[in-house]
């Protein structure tokens, strides 16, 4: 089983940076597809980014492509995701996802860390 926890959300204005991280405790971490989702108020759980075990396959929605870099560290046993160039339109609950399911794992799910984009 892996527990997920995040950190480094914040309010930053638009146009800023912020780097979010995701530790994880447990085994198997490299195992685990690694992923960055988020959900603003009112507004379904949205897939920003993914990062496959050994960091084979790297993914963005097209909403933050090109701003936002999903990275990994399995010796250390974390995932960050670096924000740049950051609009209104990224304000949301950010959370990260463990998904084992192609290795015969689990899911699993960090508590969540707000990032508010506002001036």
């Amino acid at each position: 089983q892996v527990q997920l926890r995040e950190s480094g959300g914040g309010l930053v204005q638009p146009g800023g940076s912020l780097t979010l991280s995701c530790a994880a405790s447990g085994w198997a971490f490299s195992s685990y597809h690694m992923k960055w989702y988020r959900q603003a108020p009112g507004k379904e759980r949205e897939l920003v980014a993914s990062i496959t075990n050994y960091g084979n396959t790297i993914d963005y929605s097209d909403s933050v492509k090109g701003r936002f870099t999903i990275s990994r560290d399995d010796d250390k046993m974390t995932v960050n995701l670096q924000m740049i160039n950051l609009k209104d339109e990224d304000t949301a609950v950010y959370y990260c996802n463990a998904d084992g399911l192609k290795n015969g794992l689990g899911i699993f799910w960090g508590q969540g860390t707000q990032v508010t984009v506002s001036s």
